[in-house]
């Protein structure tokens, strides 16, 4: 388990990113280099979970198992299905308020041979200190093998670390030898700079530190042609005015003449491509599936409301539109970029996945 003094929460730590949005623009924000450390030894083990996710190494798994008898291994990269019996990586994680020195890494390396002797796994074939401040003594001493092997057997003989001193003598030997078996190529610490450039890439940077969104773009205006993308969608509101008003508007060219199903379906394209553009717009700016979150919250609550009984299809999509505009949406990075016209788009999107249905019987 990670240990040591935790570094004191800041006042400037953003509060949980389902309400990033207004908090950023009313708070100057914190660099991720200080927000990591503000952490607690727990959230720090989280975030080093995240970062040895994202390594090149391809691990079979990676497991968080910092608590109490954890044996010193804080998180685990697993080469094998096996485990902690086969071939892994160990990430010590180590969160104080001040650099981590070699005293303090010391007794980690014994805690980790005992634990190997003792039988609670196999040799880690890496082991990697982690933390937000690395003391540069420690970082030379360890790119330095020969000599760090020289002074970790040296104070392994005179210890009196209770991790050591209540094995049995036969463990001790055991563990000495194992010891001086030992390439301490092996343990090696990573930068907390190299560690937030790899983060960066993972879909967590986002939510563990927030920045300002830009702007949302104008919304797109829909093109005079028609785009196979929104052929669905179309389709069924063509179908709803076809049932509503006949033959004067069960086809594009009929509609063209037909007033009011010519605007409905001039002022739905403009909603569909609203929504199309907070797509695209949540796409490029934030991480995470914001957008189908949003289809999701008006797609929980519309449905119920398109599962009634209407005597026509139009009908339906008024009602549906309708209580698109009243849907408490969750909230998110995204949440406060959603416009009225954008809740009215979502309805069909949905409708172009087919996830609602305007006119019963059958789909067109």
């Amino acid at each position: 388990m990670s240990d040591g003094v935790d570094t004191e929460a800041s006042s400037g730590t953003p509060p949980p990113p389902t309400l990033v949005g207004p908090w950023l623009r009313t708070h100057a924000v914190p660099s991720p280099k200080k927000i990591v450390f503000s952490y607690d030894p727990d959230e720090f083990e989280e975030f080093v979970k995240e970062w040895v996710s994202a390594l090149e190494t391809k691990y079979v798994a990676v497991q968080r198992h910092g608590g109490s008898g954890d044996h010193g291994v804080d998180v685990a990269g697993y080469l094998t299905p096996n485990g902690l019996e086969g071939t892994w990586h160990n990430y010590q994680c180590k969160h104080y308020g001040e650099a981590l020195t070699w005293s303090k890494a010391a007794p980690e390396m014994r805690k980790m041979f005992a634990s190997v002797v003792s039988g609670h796994f196999t040799m880690p074939q890496q082991y990697i200190f982690a933390a937000p401040i690395i003391g540069p003594r420690l970082v030379r001493r360890l790119s330095k093998k020969t000599e760090s092997k020289a002074e970790f057997l040296k104070e392994l003989a005179s210890t009196r670390d209770p991790v050591i001193t209540s094995l049995t003598p036969e463990r001790q030997h055991e563990l000495r030898e194992l010891a001086e078996a030992t390439e301490f190529s092996m343990f090696t610490t990573i930068d907390m700079d190299e560690m937030l450039s790899l983060h960066q890439t993972t879909p967590h940077w986002a939510v563990r530190f927030p920045q300002p969104l830009a702007p949302r773009p104008q919304r797109m205006l829909p093109p005079d042609a028609h785009a196979p993308e929104e052929a669905r969608y179309i389709q069924q509101l063509v179908r709803a005015y076809g049932e509503l008003w006949g033959e004067q508007a069960d086809s594009l060219e009929r509609i063209a003449e037909h007033d009011e199903a010519r605007d409905h379906l001039r002022r739905q394209r403009e909603a569909f491509y609203a929504a199309e553009s907070l797509r695209l717009f949540a796409r490029d700016a934030t991480a995470g599936d914001h957008f189908e979150a949003v289809l999701d919250d008006v797609y929980d609550i519309v449905v119920e409301v398109a599962a009634g009984r209407f005597e026509f299809g139009y009908d339906r999509v008024q009602a549906v539109l309708t209580a698109s505009g009243n849907v408490e949406l969750t909230k998110t990075i995204l949440t406060e970029f959603v416009r009225p016209l954008d809740r009215k788009g979502v309805c069909h999107h949905l409708a172009n996945a087919d996830r609602l249905i305007w006119c019963r019987g059958g789909a067109a």
